[in-house]
């Protein structure tokens, strides 16, 4: 069965930086694309960053971009993102996901559409003064 355990959030003053974990279980994320969505209340889900399990690609949000970095630890079976240069607007609920399990979640990233099978229950992140 497919699960996720995030951590990493917070508050964080604009300019800060946060870095959130997501493990994985039940599958191996090397295996599969895996990525970050983000949602603020009253707002529609924003795609934020992706992997492609094929080939390790990565994609970002245009307002994400320069900013944010995904990565993962195929050891630990662990995806993250590093948040740098936060900004009052990234405050949301922030999700991770892959392309394993039997849901079905389309998110834009970029260019491309994602669609994830399954993601974690969120992590709040606050960017405020």
């Amino acid at each position: 069965q497919v699960h996720f355990v995030e951590s990493g959030g917070g508050l964080v003053h604009p300019g800060g930086s946060l870095s959130l974990s997501c493990t994985a279980s039940g599958f191996s994320l090397d295996l599969y694309t895996i990525g970050w969505f983000r949602q603020a209340p009253g707002k529609e889900r924003e795609g934020v960053a992706s992997i492609v399990g094929s080939d390790g690609s990565t994609y970002y949000a245009n307002s994400v971009k320069g900013r944010f970095t995904i990565s993962r630890d195929n050891a630990k079976n662990t995806m993250y993102l590093q948040m740098d240069n936060l900004k009052p607007e990234d405050t949301a609920a922030y999700y991770c996901a892959a392309d394993a399990g039997g849901g079905l979640l389309g998110v834009r990233i970029g260019e491309r559409i994602f669609y994830f099978a399954s993601w974690g229950q969120g992590v709040q992140v606050t960017v405020s003064t």
